[in-house]
């Protein structure tokens, strides 16, 4: 791009051209409006199950194209667009079981955030560099979503959506905070140093420091990802383990599941002593320790002495201990409880869940929720109680890393495990409840994230699939079918060593919020100087 250092690109000083009159020009008024939302879409499609990772990019730069030079206001409705655009496919699943009235309503305020980040991005696109800052915009909204309302819902942050991209690596620099800036970042750019591009073509003075920053917008991000690739690595560090996931299945999928419990324990309990007669067999060695997923015994073992029984002998067939995902009743309390049941002792260690998931496994606003709807109060009869301490089963001298299903989306939920000492993390989930939806495709993807993001050895054991093992440089080396009953064995690395993401926390989306902040505050300030200048 050929540039001049004596030009006036100023964005502040944009005059909106004159609108086409009639049909064609209320036509014209709705380009933006459509754009956003169809750029939401492309979001969408970007995410898994496919692989179409890069589509975040133009649908990032089409979204820039609408906001750049509009005032905040307009940025509001185009962002709120977008968000629907989004996410009304990408949550699709949460109506699986329940109706779209759950679906549309939490799509309805998740939006808002979007929209918010939309009038922020629409001011500061004013600013030079500005896709630093409507980028740095986006992953504040993401740290606002992922905390407020109900303790946060963080579901459809970008980094989900590049499991299979060239962008992964930043996962283990700063995680998913860098790795979504990143991607955000180069979509804004992209547009800009286009936009650049076009402007010069049509002969206009393009002023240099602007095209340095369109095109570091897309380089930086790029050059960031190849430089952290050495931070990526499946090498043990602490030996091996030979782990198998099993995935019993249910006898039919949706929420009647939960009627079913003993049928679902008893399906886990057959795919265990399948994988014992292997190994007795010599088909298959003898694993270190098995991994049964959530809700693989929603009869709770601890007062119900024939769920004990067996997995007990499941226990004793493998000759190796399990950790069992039970629904158990403590002292008044309802828990989502992993447990580590070893074949001579029993039950040794517990887990308790703590990011329980709203109108799921507790009903927030119950009185309000029942008077809407009856049914829905029903669903959740009794709330479920949050444990308290991270989860870390010693098993053997391995330690091994719970994250409860929902909780694989928290990234304060995920990293304690490892500076707690896990040398591999496992995500025991239940998707049953949402049939053959994408939300399982979704949560695996997260799962490939962590690994990376932490370089450790993540297994997924899922009572109806997908369930995988995932190498800590995000590869899924085995992997079930959905609905289908299963186990997976394999050696797999332990490791001690932390990441600069595990070591950093959340000191990245702080830096982060901080910018997008600064850049809110500077787009302000320069609107009043300039209304100042117009009225003198």
């Amino acid at each position: 791009m050929t540039v001049t250092a004596t030009s006036v690109d100023q964005p502040d000083q944009l005059q909106p051209s004159p609108a086409p009159r009639g049909f064609r020009g209320r036509l014209l008024r709705l380009v933006p409006a459509a754009a956003s939302a169809l750029c939401g879409v492309l979001l969408y499609v970007s995410f898994p199950p496919r692989t179409l990772w890069w589509l975040a990019l133009p649908a990032f730069a089409g979204f820039g194209w609408v906001l750049r030079g509009r005032g905040w206001k307009a940025g509001l409705g185009l962002g709120y667009l977008f968000g629907l655009g989004f996410l009304l496919p990408l949550l699709v699943w949460t109506g699986v079981e329940v109706g779209p009235g759950p679906w549309l309503a939490l799509v309805a305020i998740e939006a808002v955030f979007v929209a918010l980040v939309g009038a922020g991005a629409a001011a500061v696109s004013r600013l030079p560099a500005w896709p630093v800052w409507a980028a740095a915009l986006w992953i504040a909204g993401e740290a606002v979503r992922a905390r407020v309302p109900f303790r946060g819902f963080p579901w459809g942050k970008i980094a989900f959506g590049q499991a299979d991209g060239v962008f992964l690596p930043l996962a283990a620099v700063g995680g998913t905070p860098v790795l979504g800036f990143a991607v955000v970042l180069c979509g804004f750019g992209l547009y800009e140093a286009g936009r650049l591009l076009a402007e010069r073509r049509r002969n206009r003075v393009v002023r240099r420091g602007a095209a340095a920053a369109a095109l570091l917008s897309v380089a930086v991000p790029v050059a960031g990802a190849v430089a952290a690739r050495p931070l990526v690595s499946d090498e043990a560090q602490d030996g091996t383990r030979t782990v198998a996931v099993i995935q019993g299945n249910v006898p039919r999928s949706g929420l009647e599941f939960s009627a079913q419990r003993r049928a679902v324990l008893d399906h886990h309990v057959r795919e265990t002593l399948k994988l014992a007669a292997d190994i007795k067999a010599g088909r298959t060695p003898r694993p270190d320790y098995v991994l049964w997923p959530e809700n693989s015994s929603d009869i709770d073992p601890f007062a119900n002495p024939d769920a004990a029984a067996v997995i007990n002998e499941a226990a004793r067939a493998v000759g190796v201990p399990i950790s069992v995902g039970a629904v158990v009743e403590r002292d008044g309390r309802l828990l989502n409880e992993q447990i580590l049941w070893d074949p001579a002792k029993g039950p040794t260690q517990t887990y308790d869940k703590r990011q329980i998931q709203p109108f799921g496994e507790y009903l927030p606003l119950r009185g309000l929720v029942g008077a809407i709807n009856k049914d829905w109060t029903g669903m959740v009869r009794q709330d479920f109680s949050r444990g308290s301490t991270p989860g870390v089963f010693d098993i053997d001298g391995a330690k091994v890393g719970l994250a409860t299903c929902y909780e694989a989306a928290f990234d304060w939920d995920v990293r304690d495990t490892v500076t707690h000492g896990a040398e591999m993390i496992s995500v025991p989930s239940n998707n049953a409840t949402f049939d053959r939806s994408e939300m399982t495709y979704q949560q695996l993807a997260m799962s490939r994230i962590r690994a990376v993001e932490h370089s450790r050895t993540v297994t997924v054991p899922v009572t109806s699939g997908v369930s995988a093992i995932i190498m800590p440089d995000g590869r899924i080396t085995q992997r079930t079918g959905m609905f289908v009953p299963a186990y997976l064995e394999q050696k797999v690395p332990l490791r001690t060593s932390r990441t600069p993401a595990t070591e950093l926390g959340i000191l990245p989306e702080i830096a982060l919020v901080l910018v997008a902040a600064g850049g809110v505050g500077w787009a302000i300030g320069s609107g009043l100087r300039r209304r100042r200048t117009e009225g003198a």
